[in-house]
């Protein structure tokens, strides 16, 4: 899989592929149940274990189950659309750019801009090559990356990501959209675009191992321990984001957890059961991402998260997310929130390090009507609206100005005495 791809060929070669590796999959996964009716009897007649095949289980186990599918592997996968030496290298360089911006080390900032979710392919790539004329153009001052996240929280129930539904017709492919989320960040990397994504599952971020520079942990999951286990083994840089209720306490909580290591249940890249070892991961930090009651992107707030970070020994940085939150929905507030970040960045303030935007090839949004997914408008987001590159291009280079502000400021180690 070498070859490049055509943008609007994506889910169809995806398809292909992923039939074939399920239809492989089948068949090692029979082999696997021969394998396990002939040697478990001997173990169970070792340990002294009864014969128990007559037990009626009916109405105990899988009551609401209503289907079982074999689904590709992360290891099968990665066989088949194996990553390119380009894609290594722009993911190998942003997680050292990346990791740097957060230690101090480099004195640029990081911009994770892009689609609220990626829905179409051919899209998601045209809008990788804007960014890579920004990355060109603002290098010096900027890392710029792309937003590719193909899972989406979901407050109750709704379309739940390209990685899920790829068709955007509930038909669920799953398989399919692994192998089509796996291709498609595998094309933008190989444009020198590194991706940022925010996985849900803990078995999804296998199947783009090495192609995440940044992942980041959802407001709605920052308090799951299980998420917090997982990062500390991510090779990416992660983030937190506060909770929907604006609460900084968790995300903090949460970056203490993730940097320590850990011992979990977890699988292989072959879907198989496993003991996982992590040593913590120290690129661990803050998102603030605004609450359902306001913003928390001031330099109040600022101030306020640092000394929260200073009193658990952590280091005193931070990345805000202008949308969310921060712009209370409306997606035209990021520019303010991207204006009044530039302007606490201009005026000495080190300890923001990155910021988000929600950004697309139009601006806006749009419902999805699963019925009829071939009525969507073109380059539009089917979830959180999104400003357009003329806006992206503007926030970007005042973002960019004001770290060269910001370079000829003395540098202040730490937050100002609350008031």
């Amino acid at each position: 899989m070498e070859r490049a791809v055509p943008a609007d060929r994506i889910l169809d070669v995806a398809t292909t592929i992923a039939d074939q590796l399920l239809e492989v999959q089948t068949g090692v996964n029979g082999q696997i149940d021969a394998a396990l009716a002939e040697s478990l009897p001997g173990v169970r007649h070792r340990l002294g274990v009864e014969q128990t095949d007559d037990v009626d289980l009916t109405g105990l186990v899988n009551t609401r189950i209503t289907g079982l599918s074999v689904v590709v592997t992360p290891a099968a996968v990665a066989t088949v659309v194996p990553l390119s030496a380009g894609s290594a290298a722009t993911t190998r360089a942003a997680r050292r750019a990346v990791t740097e911006i957060l230690t101090g080390a480099d004195d640029r900032l990081a911009v994770i801009a892009g689609p609220c979710s990626i829905h179409d392919p051919a899209a998601a790539l045209e809008y990788a090559g804007f960014l890579a004329r920004m990355r060109d153009r603002h290098g010096d001052d900027l890392e710029v990356l792309m937003r590719t996240y193909t899972e989406k929280p979901r407050t109750e129930v709704d379309w739940k990501g390209f990685a899920y539904d790829p068709f955007l017709d509930g038909s669920s492919r799953i398989s399919v959209g692994l192998v089509a989320t796996r291709m498609l960040m595998g094309a933008i990397t190989a444009l020198g675009v590194p991706v940022a994504a925010e996985p849900l599952n803990a078995l999804t971020p296998q199947y783009v191992n090495g192609l995440v520079t940044y992942n980041g942990v959802g407001a709605r999951n920052v308090t799951d321990q299980t998420a917090r286990e997982r990062v500390s083994g991510f090779s990416s840089v992660v983030g937190f984001k506060n909770s929907p209720e604006g609460s900084i306490e968790v995300a903090v909580q949460a970056v203490v957890a993730a940097r320590a290591p850990h011992e979990f249940l977890g699988v292989d890249s072959h879907g198989v059961s496993a003991q996982l070892s992590t040593t913590g991961n120290d690129t661990a930090h803050v998102i603030l991402r605004g609450a359902k009651d306001g913003p928390n992107y001031s330099a109040v707030h600022i101030a306020d998260t640092r000394r929260r970070l200073a009193a658990r020994g952590l280091p005193e940085v931070v990345v805000v997310d202008a949308s969310h939150g921060n712009s209370q929905k409306d997606h035209l507030r990021q520019i303010e929130v991207v204006r009044d970040l530039a302007g606490q960045v201009a005026g000495g303030e080190w300890a923001i390090r990155g910021v988000m935007v929600e950004s697309n090839l139009v601006a806006g949004r749009q419902d999805l009507d699963r019925r009829h997914p071939g009525r969507l408008e073109y380059g539009v987001s089917v979830t959180d609206a999104c400003v357009d590159p003329g806006t992206t291009e503007q926030l970007l280079a005042e973002l960019a100005e004001a770290v060269r502000q910001r370079r000829r400021v003395p540098r202040r180690d730490s937050p100002p005495a609350a008031v």
